[in-house]
């Protein structure tokens, strides 16, 4: 049996080693641009338990499991941030009321939290970190039944993490083209070792020596997910439960999966929270509205839907938020990075940033008191990038005011949806057109690579100039001002082919450029598409990406 000082210096010496080896883990990020980095979200979202807990003592299991699972839940950063919040909640349920804990509390402790994660993520995916704990939780319980040992048990889950990380390459192609394992898996698997070296009765440490010698793949290429997309919509919707319904939510979820995938659906006492890819939302909506009345409802077309084109924030100096009463109907926060995009949020109306972006993601808690500080009823929130959007929405239930997550997954399409804005409009009629002036902008992103890579039929050197466009590399060039033209060129003609036509174009040029050398480049735009299309120029401030391009 473990104590709770036990749990508590397990969590807090896991804390220690993912912070140290975080570097590691990053480095098994596939994409070459300056990407969201999993190692780095993973240690910014354990360590805000590791604080907590150092104020704690003489707690019992229980007790350490609720701060563990507060904490990260308002300190998770990106995807693998919740991923891994949620997993740990799981403890925060499966040891509630105990005093201490055995190994078979622990194995279906990491099962609860696994099956919340499967409930919660926006687009559950095999050969990741949910597939190690799901593989090693399950072998945890199994071991649990022949000898419920901490030390039998845990040790069981930590070797079958470790073998279930070595299978990642063969459930995702991707993966294996790149010649890696799963990013999230490896921080998982440093996080349980070094809860085992607590376990083993070690003292804590702030170095990798509680992890296993497994090795990690050479980071030989880079590659990015070339799925064909085989169901066009995704459709989300929250429906308000019905007191007297008796229907099993379990049942729609069976329906969704029998038209669809990428299927997650979150239910309570109060409401029932869906997501689903499929080519019937008709019949998604249909069967919804059985359980209850809709509360909002979201359509996008995911062909049309355009990848995020990757920033960084600058070092947060914004203000200490204080909470505000919700006196005005509608309120906006945006994440953002660079001055003078903050300040073009700002002119659109937008009530509260937040400093953020693709290489440094805020945390629920960040994203939450930008919230907490908006004098609204209705708060609309703006993540502006595809790895942060779940961290958003995990403030909706925590948030003392009503909360709305757009699907904005760059800063173009975060503009976009701010001006479609109508405050006449009912909150229906402005999520529907927000969402449909969001699709309809094109982006595009000129950086450099952080690494060399074989990517997408291309050879890449690191500190190469590159072209994204929907979120793609598109080619690499040695010149910034010839990139930038051919870029917005390309996504001119790629409108053309999908039959819309362009009538503005904004360029947002990044920290460190001249404003003589953004209307050179704006100049070359110019000359490549026509005079009949307007361009405007923003200094945006933005650190690392030379330009962000807006089409529509």
């Amino acid at each position: 049996m473990i104590q709770g000082k036990t749990l508590r210096d397990a969590i807090i010496s896991a804390s220690n080693c993912i912070a140290k080896d975080k570097q590691s883990v990053d480095e098994l990020n596939v994409f070459p641009v300056p990407d969201g980095d999993t190692g780095t979200n993973m240690s910014m979202t354990i360590s805000t338990a590791s604080r907590e807990l150092s104020r704690l003592d003489n707690a019992t299991v229980s007790e350490v499991a609720d701060v563990v699972s507060s904490a990260l839940l308002r300190g998770a950063r990106g995807n693998s941030g919740v991923i891994l919040s949620l997993l740990f909640r799981g403890f925060s349920k499966g040891l509630k009321e105990k005093v201490e804990a055995n190994g078979a509390d622990l194995a279906q402790a990491l099962t609860l939290g696994v099956e919340a994660a499967y409930k919660a993520v926006m687009k559950p995916t095999e050969g990741t970190m949910l597939t190690v704990a799901r593989e090693a939780s399950a072998k945890g319980r199994e071991a649990a039944l022949v000898d419920p040992s901490v030390l039998n048990v845990w040790q069981t889950i930590c070797t079958e993490a470790e073998a279930s990380l070595k299978r990642t390459p063969d459930l995702l192609p991707v993966l294996k083209k790149a010649g890696v394992v799963d990013a999230g898996g490896m921080g998982l698997c440093i996080i349980f070792r070094a809860m085992q070296h607590i376990f083993e009765g070690g003292d804590i440490v702030d170095a990798g020596d509680a992890i296993s010698d497994f090795k990690v793949p050479t980071v030989s290429a880079a590659g990015a997910s070339d799925e064909e997309i085989k169901f066009t919509y995704c459709t989300e919707f929250i429906v308000n439960r019905e007191k007297d319904n008796t229907r099993d939510p379990l049942l729609l979820r069976a329906f969704l999966e029998s038209i669809g995938d990428s299927v997650v659906m979150v239910d309570d006492s109060d409401i029932i929270k869906v997501h689903a890819h499929t080519n019937a939302p008709g019949l998604v909506l249909s069967e919804g509205i059985k359980y209850g009345q809709f509360e909002s409802v979201k359509i996008e077309n995911m062909r049309l839907q355009h990848e995020n084109a990757a920033w960084v924030p600058e070092e947060n100096t914004a203000p200490t938020l204080v909470r505000r009463e919700p006196e005005n109907e509608y309120g906006f926060v945006a994440v953002a990075a660079g001055e003078g995009i903050h300040a073009l949020f700002n002119d659109l109306g937008c009530d509260n940033l937040v400093s953020g972006g693709q290489t440094m993601n805020p945390s629920t808690d960040d994203i939450l008191n930008a919230i907490q500080a908006t004098p609204a009823k209705v708060v609309f929130v703006l993540p502006n990038n595809k790895n942060i959007i779940l961290a958003a929405e995990q403030t909706i239930p925590l948030a003392d005011r009503k909360v709305h997550v757009l699907q904005t997954r760059n800063i173009p399409q975060g503009i976009a949806a701010m001006l479609s804005f109508n405050p006449e409009a009912s909150v229906e009629d402005n999520l529907m057109n927000m969402v449909k002036a969001a699709d309809n902008v094109s982006s595009g992103s000129v950086t450099f690579a952080v690494r060399n890579s074989d990517y997408g039929g291309h050879s890449i050197k690191e500190g190469e100039i590159l072209a994204l466009e929907n979120g793609k590399v598109i080619f690499t060039d040695t010149n910034i001002r010839h990139a930038v033209a051919k870029l917005t060129k390309s996504m001119v003609n790629t409108r053309k082919i999908t039959g819309r036509e362009t009538n503005f174009i904004t360029l947002i040029y990044g920290n460190g450029t001249k404003e003589s050398e953004a209307e050179d480049v704006r100049n070359a735009v110019q000359a490549k598409v026509g005079n009949n299309i307007d361009i405007t120029l923003v200094n945006g401030g933005q650190p690392v990406y030379y330009y962000l391009i807006s089409v529509e």
